[in-house]
């Protein structure tokens, strides 16, 4: 009874409703948003202007990473292996090749030495020696520094020249290294010219065809004289 008469007698009057009005309004304004760089309501709205704010990562008020530029230093250039390059007469990749007159011929007889170089295995070889026939040119002897039982050696002439080949058998390998291979002749009496002699040299490297071809023609400081002939002494060893 009594609640029944408190009710029926408070109402709010319409200045009451509307200054309630006025104060919710004030306290939406000023607390129903957390300040500057809190967190958001829960609802997705951050603070302070929630994620339309420039420079604060949306949904934690932290500052956005700044954009760095960073100087990356160029890429070294590649460092060219020895054995590259472009093949020249003398020399294919691994396999290297120079020839003289052994500086122990004389006016009755030489040797031409070919000198062979490779820094890969090779699994196959063959080296052609051709010296010129000049006069009296015939073959006594030759020779290799690698063993004489993993080569066939045949001489004949051929076109004007004594030919010397050497041939490394099926199933046998020639290691990385430096190797000698020299014909000897006899020839006329008298200093012997040696520019028109060559020699060829075709390998197989890892499965690679490789060939170096060159000549005799004297170089300075080779121990020869200017027309290819060196005077001299003893023979070494030599193939029968």
């Amino acid at each position: 009874m009594v609640a029944t008469a408190w009710t029926a007698w408070w109402r709010p009057s319409p200045l009451w409703r509307q200054s309630r009005r006025i104060f919710q309004s004030g306290r939406a304004d000023r607390g129903d948003r957390p300040a500057a760089g809190g967190r958001g309501d829960g609802r997705g709205r951050g603070g302070a202007g929630g994620g339309r704010l420039r420079g604060v990562v949306r949904g934690t008020g932290h500052p956005r990473p700044q954009r760095q530029t960073v100087a990356v230093p160029p890429a070294p250039s590649p460092v060219p292996s020895p054995d590259a390059g472009p093949a020249t007469a003398e020399r294919d990749g691994p396999l290297r090749a120079d020839a003289s007159v052994d500086p122990h011929s004389n006016d009755y007889w030489a040797q031409s030495d070919i000198t062979l170089r490779t820094s890969e295995p090779l699994t196959a070889l063959t080296v052609r020696l051709e010296v010129a026939q000049t006069g009296g040119v015939a073959s006594t002897a030759a020779w290799r520094s690698l063993p004489e039982s993993d080569f066939t050696l045949t001489v004949g002439e051929r076109n004007g020249f004594l030919v010397y080949t050497w041939t490394l058998k099926s199933g046998r390998t020639v290691p990385a290294g430096t190797w000698v291979f020299a014909g000897q002749y006899d020839h006329d009496r008298g200093g012997r010219t040696a520019r028109e002699d060559r020699y060829t040299a075709t390998a197989t490297a890892q499965g690679r065809h490789r060939s170096v071809t060159g000549d005799f023609t004297p170089r300075d400081g080779d121990g020869t004289s200017p027309d290819g002939a060196a005077p001299g002494g003893t023979a070494p060893g030599a193939d029968p």
